[in-house]
């Protein structure tokens, strides 16, 4: 077995334990009272309920956003950073656009975002492995 061959096994190996323990966290996870699943699998807990318009599929929002593994490592975060993030929502992962559609303006909710919405079984980076569930606190602050 040469090394190319060595690390397919592994990177292999690693998206279905990854994929494993993404599923555990999230029936975990899942079983809060205050927890809603859609049907695509997303899952998200209203942190604060905002009163503003909900923006579109194409909308160009402004919002803060914590994210994590499920492990609770941090692999991004416009709150650290100070300044949040504008952009379209065609132009984020899956679970973003389903999710900010929902929120109106002034929101804050907890997106736990199985793989098939965000990177699938790419590795994007040390922290996000293939198969990687992920865990998002975003605040919606406005839409452009």
């Amino acid at each position: 077995m040469g090394v190319a061959d060595l690390l397919f096994k592994r990177k292999k190996e690693l998206a279905e334990k990854n994929l494993n323990d993404g599923r555990e966290y999230m029936a975990e996870y899942g079983k809060r009272e205050s927890v809603v699943q859609l049907p695509s699998g997303l899952q998200y807990e209203i942190i604060t309920e905002g009163d503003g318009v909900k923006p579109g599929p194409k909308s160009m929002v402004k919002c803060h956003y914590h994210g994590t593994t499920i492990g609770g490592k941090v692999f991004d975060s416009s709150v650290k950073r100070g300044t949040p993030a504008s952009f379209p929502l065609n132009k984020v992962i899956k679970g973003w656009t389903e999710a900010l559609q929902l929120m109106p303006v002034g929101s804050k909710w907890r997106l736990i975002i199985p793989p098939h919405l965000a990177y699938g079984e790419q590795e994007v980076s040390k922290e996000i492995g293939p198969n990687s569930t992920l865990v998002f606190i975003v605040e919606l602050l406005g839409i452009k």
